[in-house]
């Protein structure tokens, strides 16, 4: 990028070539493949991923309180994934809804496999 207090070259370069200018600025095609490939890493589901919410853990199962309490998270957890939906869903909600407005997703409690940017996972580890 330009620096802050450019040299009269870079300024001489900048008024007759501005878009060679700024071409000159972005990461080469190695860089930003390097990039691409390290945040799909770092962004995908596996498989088996667990999901907040999703399954009580076996040794809990049979504590009676606990799985009261966990069929009571779980089904808010559903809850506010359908609170997501529907206001994914409401044309209202011009942020939300219409021609090229990418539905919100972040905060929905499960996902399937893959870059999908929904799902809270149970832990993180990178």
């Amino acid at each position: 990028m330009p620096t802050e207090e450019p040299n009269d070259e870079e300024t001489k370069q900048f008024l007759e070539r501005p878009d060679d200018f700024l071409l000159k600025s972005f990461p080469s095609q190695v860089q930003a493949t390097v990039v691409m490939a390290i945040i799909d890493v770092l962004s995908t589901h596996s498989p088996d991923e667990e999901y907040i919410g999703e399954e009580i853990q076996p040794y809990w199962a049979d504590d009676k309180v606990i799985n009261a309490a966990f069929e009571r998270f779980n089904g808010r957890m559903k809850v506010i994934e359908g609170i997501i939906d529907a206001r994914n869903a409401d044309t209202n909600l011009r942020n939300r809804a219409g021609a090229g407005v990418v539905p919100y997703q972040l905060l929905k409690p499960f996902s399937g496999p893959g870059v999908t940017g929904k799902g809270v996972p149970n832990s993180i580890s990178i």
